[in-house]
């Protein structure tokens, strides 16, 4: 294994006893052997486009795992992640809070497929991965408004990443997007678009990083039905 830079690994280490410090350090051998999973596979299949181990450790697992000190997190035992690509924020959250149930989604079943040989060769038991599209999983009876919480990296316009997210969250439960630190003027633009989807007033949280931060949006409403659209029009088409 590559070295990696002791003030990163403490930077690591202190997070997450910070936030579930029990058996801290087999959570820290889980993550270091996903990331070397993903990196040693990432050579044929694009999983991520960060190679470098202290890069991965900040980006990949210090800003994913930003979400666990928030309370509409830490009050969640189901949490989704939309979009979930190699696995983030999902898998590292999961490996450092086994108590709570987690659901992955990515449009591409082959990084789906990765994503479970990854958790049952690690043992991560608390991962369920699903391939679709959040437009028609959105819809199903079985996950519609059955999560406490959603998170998503993913990289989108407020109003089409709200559309995609809020459907899947109960009410009494919250939407964490992971966000660049300018989007002040996406999320005003995005607020007629989250009342109309059952979110209340967001508020802004830190990513642990100077360029990102945390969108947290409560879900006070049931969304309604015709949300979210069918496959590709939230995107085409902006609430």
């Amino acid at each position: 294994m590559a070295l990696i830079g002791e003030e990163t690994m403490e930077q690591l280490r202190n997070l997450i006893k910070a936030v579930n410090d029990k058996d801290a350090e087999r959570k820290e051998d889980q993550l270091l052997q996903y990331m070397e999973l993903v990196l040693e596979r990432n050579q044929h299949v694009n999983l991520t486009a960060i190679t470098d181990r202290d890069e991965f450790i900040r980006k990949h697992y210090i800003e994913s795992l930003a979400a666990a000190a928030l309370p509409e997190f830490q009050a969640a035992e189901t949490v989704i992640d939309l979009g979930t690509g190699g696995g983030f924020p999902g898998v590292p959250l999961a490996i450092v809070f086994p108590e709570k149930q987690f659901t992955l989604v990515d449009s591409l079943n082959k990084r789906i497929r990765i994503i479970q040989e990854f958790c049952e060769t690690l043992g991560i038991r608390n991962v369920t991965a699903i391939h679709g599209r959040a437009e028609d999983l959105g819809q199903q009876e079985d996950l519609r408004e059955s999560f406490e919480a959603c998170v998503s990296r993913a990289v989108a316009d407020m109003r089409v990443l709200a559309e995609y997210c809020l459907p899947f969250v109960k009410v009494g439960g919250a939407f964490i997007a992971y966000k660049s630190s300018d989007c002040s003027e996406e999320l005003q633009g995005a607020k007629r678009a989250i009342g109309l989807l059952g979110g209340g007033a967001c508020r802004l949280a830190s990513a642990e990083s100077e360029e990102h931060l945390l969108v947290v949006i409560p879900k006070d409403k049931p969304t309604p039905k015709q949300y979210p659209r069918r496959a590709g029009t939230p995107g085409k088409k902006p609430l």
